[in-house]
């Protein structure tokens, strides 16, 4: 078990004062058998709000704050502090029927994983499968263990791809990632998930947190990464950023079918036709 603690500020500063409408957070780490908070708090200015809390359809943890006072700027501190007992990522047993690929999912299981196995990026679906011909990999195509193929398309994303930092919101389509040979943690996360759905598993985005030497002294961002649900083993996380099965170091916040849903500050406001000056700070440390 290792205790980390998350500080995650978020700052606007806007040109003028502006009305802040209601702001969707998504910063507290999902709870479970691996991942305990102890300890936990969220400042917010302006002051004048109020925050009600609730779990979405993916039994996210999910804060919306209302404001009730005009700003010039929007800061948002959340501080969590965590115990993480998965210290070993690769002691798991997939179910026999599973352990080659291609396999069914069970009768009782494809209503629920079904969604899951749906591509998001429809248009680039052909960019998809000649990437994954390219690795070897084709839809249906036996004679890999299934767990063997997504370390694999795991690694080649991590090996192959140019990390780049993207400031700017959203993420990229599978297709823009192979063609420019680039992306960001999320890019690469569609990326993999993408072409797990166009082998027929069920995959979905996961946000949140990765704690590294980095991050203890301030260079930390909010992290990204996919989970392929593999019968016997429940949703197995993949990061394809550092081409590695996720563990202790992994953090995760919010899970979505579409990574386009689960940005961790979303709200608008009114009163400026200029964008805000956005100031990011992300910290993960042992505590």
């Amino acid at each position: 078990m290792q205790r980390l603690k998350v500080c995650h500020l978020t700052e606007y500063r806007f040109v003028e004062v502006v009305t802040l409408k209601p702001h969707r957070l998504l910063l507290r780490p999902r709870e479970g058998h691996d991942v305990h908070i102890v300890d936990s708090r969220l400042e917010i200015s302006p002051q004048q709000h109020t925050v009600k809390w609730h779990r979405d359809v993916y039994n996210n943890s999910v804060a919306v704050v209302s404001f009730s006072e005009a700003a010039a700027s929007l800061s948002i501190l959340s501080e969590v502090t965590l115990e993480h007992y998965e210290q070993a990522p690769l002691d798991f047993l997939v179910e026999d029927y599973a352990v080659d690929y291609p396999f069914q999912y069970q009768d009782n299981e494809q209503p629920d994983l079904a969604p899951y196995q749906q591509a998001i990026y429809l248009a680039d679906g052909i960019a998809v499968e000649n990437w994954l011909r390219g690795q070897g990999m084709s839809p249906g195509q036996g004679g890999m263990q299934t767990y063997a193929m997504l370390d694999r398309m795991c690694k080649t994303i991590a090996e192959n791809f140019a990390y780049v930092v993207r400031e700017e919101p959203g993420v990229q389509s599978p297709q823009q990632t192979i063609a420019s040979g680039s992306g960001s943690c999320r890019d690469y996360a569609t990326l993999f998930i993408e072409a797990a759905r166009q082998l027929g598993l069920a995959c979905r985005f996961v946000s949140g947190y990765l704690h590294a030497p980095s991050t203890e002294v301030g260079y930390a961002s909010t992290h990204a990464w996919a989970e392929v649900y593999l019968p016997g083993a429940g949703w197995k996380g993949f990061d394809p950023t550092g081409g590695e099965v996720t563990g202790s170091q992994h953090i995760p916040v919010a899970v979505a079918r579409d990574p386009e849903a689960v940005p961790p500050v979303a709200g608008s406001f009114i009163g400026s036709i200029q964008m805000p000056t956005l100031t990011v700070d992300v910290r993960v440390i042992m505590d």
